[in-house]
């Protein structure tokens, strides 16, 4: 026994040599503090997913190193049929193959300087030197990620939030023990295929989005192989399903391939907030874009920090309302 928790099926101490932020770098892939699917806790970081390759369900626990800091030990515990694959993946969910050291370089006055690259905001470049040990996480499950990027398409926060945790109650399985309680299994393509209409519409799902849905879930094995294909490349090949669009796309291979270069361009306020962030004013997507150009390579690092700055954003024009389709 490992506390009050049972032997895990497989297990693993990474060491990674550098700085690992457990919290921070597995956060961006849970979907609101109640997501089914993935939970911080104080014990660590649960989630419940199917390996890709082979279907089988599995329970992880991320235990965060004793410090963010500073380089520690991590220990991977995982439950399931799909505990060893799990654990053998363990490096890439925490970005480890997410080398920061050549935007590191960037950082270094005198070499933004010699480069002629721009010169990131103190705020933004206090947040790399705060964060140290954020990583860009590489989950490699595409199915899952899009349903979960679909249901925030041109939605609020809270809908989408709302949206997957319907999804995944309503049919999504049991993970395996032991997961906390009121974790669940994402639903698999072939249970997303087989909900009825009228549960989508009674779920606050949107017409385009339920539809957008059932096309990857008719397309599961085929996207599943992208995780294979450079980011670049999967994201162009994912604008092919209907329903899917480049900031979809973009969202989407963020999480599944820790992709530091991909902007999700089309977003309600990313573009804003980074032409708030790098020069003060406002700006579009085009502008956003020529704003990061110095930064090719790191472009969604440079993002993620701006995330992390505490930079307070102006807020202009109204805020985007629910859609409610429920009575319709």
């Amino acid at each position: 026994m490992l506390g009050s928790l049972p032997a895990p099926d497989a297990t693993l101490v990474l060491e990674p040599g550098v700085p690992v932020d457990v919290r921070l770098t597995l956060g961006v892939l849970q979907r609101g503090h109640a997501d089914p699917t993935v939970q911080s806790r104080p014990d660590g970081v649960w989630l419940c997913y199917r390996v890709p390759s082979s279907g089988d369900p599995v329970t992880v626990l991320v235990r965060p190193a004793p410090s963010a800091l500073v380089p520690g030990p991590v220990p991977v515990l995982a439950w399931g049929p799909g505990a060893e694959t799990a654990v053998a993946d363990a490096h890439r969910l925490l970005g480890l193959d997410d080398d920061w050291s050549a935007f590191d370089a960037l950082l270094a006055p005198r070499s933004a300087g010699a480069s002629g690259a721009a010169v990131l905001p103190h705020a933004v470049s206090q947040a790399r030197r705060a964060n140290p040990g954020l990583r860009l996480p590489a989950t490699g499950r595409m199915v899952d990620q899009l349903l979960t990027v679909v249901l925030e398409q041109k939605v609020t926060h809270d809908q989408a939030r709302s949206g997957w945790r319907w999804l995944v109650r309503g049919f999504g399985e049991a993970a395996p023990a032991p997961a906390p309680p009121g974790m669940l299994l994402p639903p698999t393509a072939h249970a997303v295929r087989r909900i009825p209409s009228w549960a989508w519409h009674a779920g606050w799902v949107q017409p385009a989005q339920s539809r957008a849905m059932l096309r990857v879930a008719e397309r599961a094995s085929a996207l599943e192989r992208l995780a294979g294909l450079p980011a670049g490349v999967a994201a162009q090949m994912l604008t092919a399903v209907p329903g899917v669009g480049v900031w979809t796309a973009a969202e989407t291979v963020q999480r599944t391939h820790g992709a530091p270069d991909t902007v999700a361009v089309g977003d309600y306020h990313l573009a804003h907030q980074v032409g708030e962030a790098l020069t003060g004013r406002r700006t579009d997507d085009a502008g956003m874009l020529r704003l990061l150009e110095p930064w090719a390579g790191h472009r969604q690092r440079v993002v993620r920090l701006i995330g992390l700055s505490g930079i307070r954003f102006s807020r202009f024009g109204p805020r985007l309302a629910p859609a409610d389709h429920r009575r319709r």
